[in-house]
Parts: C-alpha cells; sequence; structure tokens
C-alpha cells in the first residue's frame, strides 16, 4: 500500500517502474574476492609501496624545507572619528549603532553625502602615492628583482592586504614577507605615511582657512616690518621720540626763556640808566641777554635767527617749535599705520593659532589599536602538512602503478594496440639514445676533439639501429617479458 502511494505520488504507471534486484549470493562473494584479490596484490607489492612512499616522504620534506618561511605582520587601525559635518556624521554615527548596521550608515552617508573616513583610509593605504613611498623606502625593486615601477607596485600589492571590517570598522592592515623584522618595519610604514598623507591631503574647512591666514600674516608681516623700518629711520633722522611730549616740553622751556630774557631786559635797562656801557655790570646782563635771545631762537627756530637748529649740521639737537607741526603729521601717519600693521598681526595671529587648532580636530587622526609586533610563526610553508600531502601522493601514485600494470600484463600480447604501444616506446627510447649520443659528439667537437668523436657516433648510431631491428623482430613473448620487467622495476 505505501509503495502504491508513493508510485502514484512520483506519477509513475506500472510500465515506467523498473525494479532493482538485490545482488545474489554469488555476485557478492565474487565483489569480495575482487576486494581480496585487489589488497592482496597491495600487500604483496608492499615494499614497493613503502619504497615509493619514503621517497614521496623525503622528496616532500626536501621541498617544505627549500620553500622560503614566510612571516606576516599585523596592525589594527581603530575607525576614524567624523570631527566634521555636524548633525550629518551624528545621524550616521546613530545609524551604524541602531539595528542596520552598516548598510544603513552607508546608505545614509551617500544620501547625505558625507565621506566613509574608513573606505577613505583604505583606498589611501592602496595608494600608489603610498606604495612609491614604501618601494623607496625599503627598496622593494631590488628586492623583487623587478626593474620597472609598475612591476613593483604589483608585487607590494601581492604582499599587502587591506581590509575593514564591517561591523566595527576596524582596520587591518597586513605585510608579508621572507624577514620578520622588515615584515613588521614595512607594517609600521603603512601607518606612518597614512597619518602622514592623511594630514596632507586634508581638505576641511579650517586647513584651507589655515592657509589664508598664512598667507596673510605673511603679507602683514612684511608690511609691519616696512612700517617700524620707515617709522625708525624717520624718528632717527628728526630726533622726534615723542613729538606730543617734545612740544609741551619745548613750549615749557620757550615761556622759560622768555621770561628770564624779560626780567634780564629790564634788569639792563636800569642798569644802563645809571651806568655807561662799559660798566662790567651791564656787560654782563648784554651777554646773558644775548645768549637768552639766541636759546630763545633755537626753540622757537625763527628763520635767519643766529644758532637756529640746523639738523644735518647738528642731528643730536632737538626739532624747534616751528618745525614741530610740520614734523607731527609725517610722525603721527607712520605710527599710525605701524599701530594699524600691528593691530592686524596680534588679531590674524590669534585667528591663526584657533584655526590650526580646528584643524587638528577636523583631520581624521589615526589611531592604532594593535601596533605591529615582530612575528615569531611563520605562517607558510605548513611543512608537517605538506610532507604527509607528498607522502599520499606518492603512496597513491604507487597504487595507480601497481594496478595499471597488472592490467597491462593482463592484456592479450597479440592485441595490435598493445603491440604498437610497445612499439612506440622502443622507438623512443632508441631515439633518446641516438640524441644522447649525438648531443656527446657534438660538445666533443666543440673542445677540439671532432675526429674521435665522429667515430664514436658512427659506432653508436650503427649499435642503435642493430638494436632496432632486433627489438623489431622480436616476438610478442619477449615484449610481454620486457613489459613485466619494467614493472617490477
Amino acid at each position: 500500500m505505501t509503495e502504491r502511494r508513493i508510485h502514484d505520488d512520483l506519477g509513475f504507471d506500472n510500465a515506467e517502474i523498473v525494479t532493482f534486484a538485490e545482488p545474489t549470493p554469488e555476485e557478492m562473494r565474487a565483489a569480495h574476492e575482487r576486494n581480496a584479490a585487489h589488497v592482496r596484490l597491495l600487500w604483496e607489492r608492499r615494499r614497493f609501496l613503502l619504497r615509493w612512499t619514503v621517497i614521496g616522504l623525503v622528496l616532500s620534506l626536501v621541498v617544505a624545507l627549500l620553500i622560503p618561511s614566510r612571516y606576516v605582520a599585523t596592525t589594527q587601525l581603530m575607525p576614524p572619528d567624523n570631527q566634521s559635518g555636524g548633525g550629518a556624521a551624528a545621524f550616521l554615527a546613530a545609524a551604524g549603532r541602531s539595528g542596520g548596521g552598516s548598510g544603513l550608515a552607508g546608505l545614509a552617508g551617500d544620501l547625505l553625502g558625507t565621506k566613509n573616513s574608513g573606505a577613505l583610509f583604505v583606498g589611501i593605504l592602496s595608494s600608489r602615492t603610498v606604495q612609491d613611498r614604501l618601494i623607496d623606502e625599503f627598496d622593494l625593486r631590488h628586492e623583487y628583482g623587478d626593474r620597472k615601477m609598475e612591476d613593483a607596485r604589483t608585487d607590494l600589492g601581492k604582499h599587502t592586504g587591506v581590509s575593514e571590517d564591517r561591523k566595527s570598522g576596524i582596520i587591518s592592515v597586513s605585510v608579508w614577507d621572507h624577514n620578520p623584522q622588515k615584515a613588521a618595519a614595512m607594517a609600521g610604514a603603512y601607518v606612518k605615511e597614512l597619518d602622514r598623507l592623511v594630514a596632507e591631503v586634508s581638505t576641511s574647512a579650517a586647513k584651507r582657512e589655515r592657509i589664508f591666514l598664512e598667507e596673510r600674516l605673511r603679507a602683514v608681516k612684511q608690511d609691519l616690518d616696512a612700517s617700524a623700518t620707515k617709522f625708525s629711520d624717520f624718528a632717527s633722522k628728526n630726533t622726534a621720540i615723542d613729538i606730543p611730549a617734545q612740544g609741551k616740553a619745548m613750549v615749557e622751556a620757550a615761556a622759560t626763556l622768555q621770561g628770564q630774557l624779560i626780567a634780564a631786559e629790564s634788569e639792563l635797562h636800569g642798569l644802563e640808566a645809571i651806568y655807561t656801557n662799559q660798566n662790567v655790570r651791564v656787560r654782563a646782563l648784554q651777554a646773558r641777554v644775548s645768549e637768552l635771545r639766541s636759546q630763545l631762537g633755537k626753540i622757537g627756530g625763527e628763520a635767519g635767527a643766529a644758532g637756529a637748529l640746523s639738523p644735518k649740521s647738528d642731528p643730536s639737537l632737538y626739532p624747534s617749535i616751528r618745525q614741530l607741526p610740520v614734523l607731527g603729521v609725517t610722525y603721527a601717519d607712520l605710527y599710525r599705520r605701524t599701530k594699524i600693521q600691528e593691530t592686524v598681526f596680534e588679531l590674524l595671529t590669534q585667528q591663526y593659532e584657533l584655526a590650526k587648532v580646528q584643524e587638528a580636530k577636523e583631520i581624521p587622526s589615526v589611531k592604532v589599536l594593535d601596533a605591529p609586533v615582530v612575528p615569531t610563526k611563520k605562517s607558510f610553508p605548513p611543512r608537517a602538512a605538506f610532507t604527509v600531502f607528498g607522502a599520499a601522493l606518492f603512496f597513491l601514485g604507487a597504487c595507480a602503478w601497481i594496478f595499471a600494470h597488472r592490467s597491462y600484463a593482463a592484456i592479450d600480447p597479440q592485441d595490435p594496440r598493445k603491440m604498437l604501444a610497445e612499439e612506440v616506446a622502443l622507438t623512443l627510447k632508441a631515439r633518446s639514445v641516438t640524441a644522447t649520443a649525438g648531443a656527446a659528439a657534438m660538445l666533443k667537437g666543440i673542445v677540439g676533439r671532432g675526429s674521435d668523436d665522429d667515430e664514436a657516433a658512427a659506432s653508436n648510431g650503427d649499435g642503435v639501429g642493430a638494436a632496432d631491428k632486433s627489438a623489431n623482430r622480436a616476438g610478442p613473448e619477449d615484449h610481454l617479458s620486457q613489459a613485466a620487467g619494467r614493472g617490477s622495476r
């Protein structure tokens, strides 16, 4: 009933049903006998199998030891902080922490136009600029045996692996090399070049502002130096230290001298009324009055006055009261320019320092989670597995040879295919002997033994021809015995 239901479900008709009969005891016995015969054959040829297995084991071990060891140095970087972007960056961070994972964060970043700094780091690490710097620093063209820079970049890419974990955002940089110290140094160089290149190619607003302020500071500093130089030259040439203070002092000094002059003149007039001009007191007062007038003329700067100020002849004197207004205008203009440049320079310096701080905040910082260390365990080749695999491969090849030899020996000696195969094998063997003899003769002829080599080659050729003829005349039994002998060897 169950069988009929199965047939109905599968849609088979009774005519389409194929029944498979169970093997009979005789068939099972025959199969067991064949398996036992195979095992017996392998047991009889156990020395052959053991010999080739040992040979495979030794050869595999030698090859595994000859392959240079590879060491992998790995460094891991923390995901960069998105300092810029404001609300968009905050939305991206929230989207990444929510259940949507990296897919939602990536979609939000595409919609908002916000860059993924992790993918940016991966791209920078794989860039041509970083590769060229590492090639030059470690002389990788000589190390890899490349003559062209493009080939060296390709080989460096094969020795380097850069990946980013989409869930955590951690970036891994792996470098393999035959020298463990060099592998660790190259992994560290990748991090150093990444940090340097990120700071170089940053296009943040703070960096643009900082560059602008640097240019303005340079120009303002030049203007400030020029203004200060002009102001100092003017003040030194005209003895104009402080025009307002100097003007006040000069006016006070002139008033004092004017009062002393009036008092001296009054006293002189009184003495002249009593004494003659030859009197000592009269002459002393006259000399004093004359000196007071001279000093007053110097201070006032009267035109044509005796002892008037001559800056060229006496630069150590102060400017006169008459010159102070003219000097004051130029002095005030130069002083104002200098103070303006100083104020602008101070303000730009403050803004420049603030821009540098803001730029440092906006540049994605490279934070190393795991620094590269010198590896102590090789990553390739796995010598134990390689040796076991080689021994197993030789063992299976020996088993296949044993079964193939038995099948070949079971073929009828009169089979045309077997006869053709033996004839082809003998012909190839004879040709190889002839080619070897010809190569030897040619080599001896090069070193000056041409005549002897020709005779040896002729004799070898005759011998090989006789061998070919005798092999062709040999019967099928000889062919079978020769094939059996090669199989046993």
